[in-house]
């Protein structure tokens, strides 16, 4: 294990050059202090949970002290924003500080954000606040723990520095980590400003770097499109499976690793509903959660485009065709698997559809449900649940079919299909309220909840005792907390 003095820098971005990335040194906060650390994500730099502890954790985190060996840049990309084109983005409130390179031969990127104004802030302040520090840095780990690609939060790092937003605010830094900063944006931007030059630089870093085992592929960019819209399609059934609703997916905010990247109006679903918006900012419900499976074709279809310099239309096309297949086969394994099917029928698509629609006209919890169905047998985990449902005569004519279905693939042991279903059922998701509690206590300067609520998350499958208050169906307030793109 290593401590904050001995990590290894392998800065690779950096080296690609001022046309990519400006030299912006972090503008420290006041008073920095540790709000919560992961362990999990301080082990992926080989750093011993200690390390957080220490003042120099807070003072690098905060803005206040850099190693010898980083070189901070702020990413220049651009991006489709709610289906328009924006010519240029970039890190307008965040720095790539460098690259750490683990004793696992892993390399992670070091991101700041919150770290002040760049050359990209336009007109903003360059500032993150606590409220969403919190939030991406319990999303990044909630979604990790739950098996769902991510960005990682190493950190966050709290302060006296006053922000304004819709009111008086206190800054904030999260510190992320990924393998890539590297966005659908970032081809987008060189595409549009016809830069063909660094184009071909940056997809030779990508390819490289991140998808080197296309190399051996008679197209390796082709290859490398093709894993690209195979990672999304996977990414995209997770989300659905778990009820995962990412509020803004611009082309900006989608990472060429296809995983959970930028976290800001965010929600897993309580009462599962299709239409659920979780921005509102969102006007339109372009973002809907029933909307990401076709956006995130669209956004695969607007990064396909800022390649044809290197692909040709027809095969772009031909694999942009494969993304919603992947998708399904993606989608239908997660949720047999959380209907405690272990074997694939034709009719489980229907058997799935009638379900959601059944728990959309009641209000049903939507993790709960999954969470009990397999407490007991089916056929009495179906009479328990049966309570919650408004159309009875729909439901038993589902739960008749599920039963039936179960059967069919053979005697089970309880206590087997119980611990199998659990493993793929999480008692435990971050609903909005259980982070506006932390949030609201952080802002007071108790930070135990938000530590508290992080540990909980991080065995979201397994029972915890003293935490059942975590598990339970939100209050009525809880299921409407307007959240927008500052959150």
């Amino acid at each position: 294990m290593k401590t904050l003095e001995t990590l290894t820098f392998d800065n690779r971005f950096a080296c690609l050059g001022d046309g990519f990335s400006a030299h912006v040194l972090p503008e420290p906060i006041d008073n920095p202090r540790l709000v919560v650390a992961s362990p999990a994500a301080m082990a992926l730099l080989d750093l011993e949970p200690v390390e957080a502890e220490t003042p120099l954790f807070a003072e690098i985190f905060g803005g206040h002290k850099l190693w010898a060996e980083t070189e901070p840049r702020a990413m220049v990309y651009s991006g489709h924003q709610f289906g328009h084109y924006n010519p240029q983005l970039g890190d307008g409130r965040g720095l790539l500080l460098g690259e750490v390179y683990n004793e696992a031969g892993e390399h992670w990127d070091l991101h700041l954000k919150g770290a002040g104004q760049t050359p990209f802030s336009r007109m903003g302040d360059g500032r993150a606040v606590l409220r969403s520090s919190i939030r991406e840095f319990l999303a990044s780990e909630a979604l990790h723990a739950l098996g769902i690609p991510t960005t990682r939060a190493l950190c966050v790092i709290g302060s006296d520095t006053p922000v304004w937003r819709e009111k008086q605010e206190r800054a904030a830094m999260v510190l992320r980590l990924a393998p890539s900063h590297v966005r659908f944006g970032h081809f987008e931007y060189f595409y549009y400003t016809k830069k063909p030059e660094l184009q071909a630089t940056l997809a030779e870093h990508v390819l490289n770097l991140h998808f080197a085992e296309c190399r051996e592929q008679p197209e390796p960019y082709l290859a490398m499109y093709r894993e690209i819209v195979e990672r999304n399609a996977e990414l995209i059934a997770k989300w659905q499976a778990y009820g995962f609703c990412h509020g803004v997916m611009n082309t900006d905010n989608m990472s060429i690793l296809g995983i959970t990247f930028d976290f800001g109006p965010f929600a897993f679903l309580d009462d599962f509903d299709a239409n659920f918006i979780c921005n509102h900012s969102d006007d339109q419900g372009r973002y809907s959660f029933s909307n990401q499976v076709p956006i995130g074709q669209w956004n695969l279809s607007a990064l396909a485009q800022a390649l044809t310099p290197f692909i040709s239309v027809e095969a772009l096309r031909e694999t942009l065709g494969l993304y919603l297949p992947l998708y399904q086969a993606h989608y239908l394994d997660l949720m047999r698997r959380r209907l405690g099917l272990t074997v694939a029928e034709e009719e489980d698509q229907k058997l799935v559809e009638r379900l959601l629609q059944l728990m959309q006209n009641s209000g049903v919890d939507y993790s709960l449900f999954f969470r009990r169905l397999g407490e007991q047998s089916p056929e009495q985990a179906v009479a328990t649940l049966r309570d919650d449902f408004v159309d009875l005569k729909g439901f038993d004519a589902w739960a008749e079919l599920y039963v039936a279905r179960v059967n069919r693939e053979g005697p089970v042991d309880q206590d087997q299909r119980r611990a199998r279903m659990h493993a793929v059922n999480p008692l435990y998701v971050l609903r909005n309220y259980l982070a506006q509690k932390a949030i609201d206590a952080a802002e007071s300067g108790d930070y135990e909840e938000v530590r508290r609520l992080h540990n909980v998350l991080s065995k979201p499958f397994e029972e915890q005792p003293g935490m059942d208050s975590y598990a339970e169906r939100p209050p009525e307030w809880g299921k409407h907390l307007e959240i927008s793109c500052s959150s």
